[in-house]
């Protein structure tokens, strides 16, 4: 009696240890398995926990989680001890024809079983598993058996419910690692100090502070601000009693000095982080770059301002000579009445050009710029354009050139053709002092090539890779003296973007500018 006292000692002894371990569910649910069965001399054992809860039904399934003793491959033929637990609470637990089932199992799987225990495992009234253990001689288990099992259970459900608890702190802690290692947005955690206690990978690139070296330092040693927006910054705020209370956020917003001098755009939502005792714990900042929101509300601002000023100018025209030629006072001969009325078509014309390419910019970017296919010669296509855009000019020769045998395409004729006359119109208007203008076509592989070729003035490198952004004009002389919106080339771009080709420029300064466009010869 005393040796099996001893061993009764050993396997409690056991579940304490399980009970202020930190070790895997899995590794916990073994030891406490393995104690049972050899507590109760047992020949093998089971133990199953409750899963997830069926919400329509309301009930709770349960699947095994550990065994000992019995050939992992024999494990399905016990489904059916599983079936039928009572879940409400554990003083309701019983499993139906539990020792009927057992003889069955037994028998299907070729297993020498006799005997069998099941006690439920529970946090109060919560029942978080059963443990099944099996005798394979026919001694049956005694009161005192289910006593000891009981007593056992009830500290093995303690060990289990805190593996179960430690595994979704450390899954949790998993989530949000990767969450702060891959967010696109900044983070920062900062102590109630003020000082960091950790920065993810993406601030990093947004600051150019290593987050090693940015540990323990002063927040304002990364955040660190070339302007900011009117408002308390976080220093300021604290001071003044920043948080109150949990949900009180705070938002400031700028341009951040980077550590190499350079300035970022920035948001950032400062959110506090209590503890149980209500005291401040951390800050989480939430930085997020806001260079492309910064650069949508200048052009949308830069909308306003040039559509305003370029719709009031024809507007202006067609209103001036209008009123001019229906004045009864003056009678206007002939040549003066048709020359106001060429004007006022021509402002005419040109507002419903803009009105159009207003639209084509709201269509490319709700993507419902259609097209219509048809095959098209492109040689008669740029001869037709060049030959309206020489009575257009007499300082400029434009030409065409395409081998005799240059393929048909299919395209949008339409389409197309408003983007050869758009780079057509601009190779004149940027050649103030006249040149040669090319129109040449040749076939690479499975594509054509167009190039539109001027000797104007040409564009600076820093000009190149934002000639087809929205709004956008080189700044120069000529472009301030010439009329436009800027969404020419943003609109060229789309159009041939929407027939799977592709549209780069070349230029050098005070030489010319050739711009080069490919299109597939696939079919449609």
């Amino acid at each position: 009696m005393a040796d099996y006292l001893i061993q009764q000692r050993e396997y409690l002894l056991e579940i304490s240890r399980a009970l202020t371990s930190q070790l895997s569910l899995n590794e916990v649910l073994r030891r406490v398995l393995y104690a049972a069965t050899q507590m109760l001399d047992g020949q093998a054992g089971l133990l199953a926990l409750a899963d997830a809860i069926d919400e329509e039904e309301d009930e709770v399934s349960f699947s095994v989680r550990a065994s000992y003793g019995i050939d992992p491959k024999l494990l399905h033929f016990f489904a059916p001890l599983l079936a039928d637990i009572s879940h409400g609470s554990a003083d309701s637990f019983f499993i139906p024809k539990l020792k009927q089932k057992v003889r069955v199992v037994a028998k299907t799987a070729g297993l020498g079983l006799h005997q069998v225990v099941a006690l439920p495992m529970a946090i109060g009234q919560e029942l978080v598993g059963v443990v099944y253990i099996f005798r394979g001689k026919r001694q049956p288990f005694t009161q005192n058996d289910l006593q000891l099992l009981q007593a056992y259970a009830d500290q093995a459900a303690i060990a289990v419910h805190n593996a179960r608890l430690y595994e979704q702190v450390s899954t949790e802690k998993q989530r949000l690692d990767a969450l702060l290692r891959y967010s696109a947005d900044g983070i920062m955690i900062l102590k109630p100090t003020q000082r960091i206690e950790s920065i993810n990978l993406a601030l990093a690139r947004m600051t150019g502070w290593d987050p090693q070296e940015a540990s323990n330092e002063e927040y304002h040693q990364v955040i660190n601000w070339a302007r900011r927006e009117p408002g308390m910054d976080l220093a300021e705020a604290m001071h003044n009693g920043w948080p109150l209370h949990q949900d009180n956020v705070l938002y400031v917003e700028g341009d951040l000095r980077r550590k190499d001098s350079s300035t970022l755009s920035v948001g950032i939502t400062y959110a506090p982080l209590f503890d149980a005792k209500n005291r401040l714990h951390n800050i989480i900042a939430n930085v997020r770059d806001i260079t492309k929101f910064r650069e949508a509300e200048e052009a949308k601002s830069t909308f306003v301002s040039v559509i305003s000023h370029e719709l009031k100018t024809p507007v202006a025209l067609i209103k001036g000579y209008a009123s001019t030629l229906r004045r009864d006072d003056v009678m206007w001969d002939k040549e003066t009445t048709l020359d106001g009325l060429a004007i006022i078509e021509e402002e005419a014309d040109r507002l419903a050009e803009m009105i159009e390419n207003l639209l084509d910019v709201t269509r490319v970017q709700s993507g419902t710029l259609s097209l219509q296919f048809s095959t098209v010669r492109l040689p008669e296509l740029v001869g037709r354009l060049v030959r309206k855009f020489r009575v257009q000019t007499d300082q400029h020769t434009i030409e065409s050139r395409f081998p005799a045998d240059f393929p048909d395409v299919q395209v949008d004729e339409r389409r197309l053709g408003q983007v050869l006359s758009n780079l057509i119109s601009n190779a004149i208007k940027y050649s103030p002092d006249g040149g040669h203008i090319l129109v040449s076509g040749s076939r690479l592989d499975r594509h054509v090539e167009i190039r539109i070729s001027d000797e104007g003035i040409g564009m600076e490198p820093e000009q190149l890779s934002r000639v087809f952004d929205r709004f956008y004009r080189a700044d120069n002389a000529l472009t301030r003296q010439t009329q436009g919106v800027g969404l020419g080339l943003y609109i060229v771009r789309s159009i041939i973007k929407a027939h799977d080709g592709t549209i780069t420029v070349e230029s050098v300064p005070k030489v010319g500018t050739t711009f080069i466009i490919q299109l597939p010869l696939s079919e449609r």
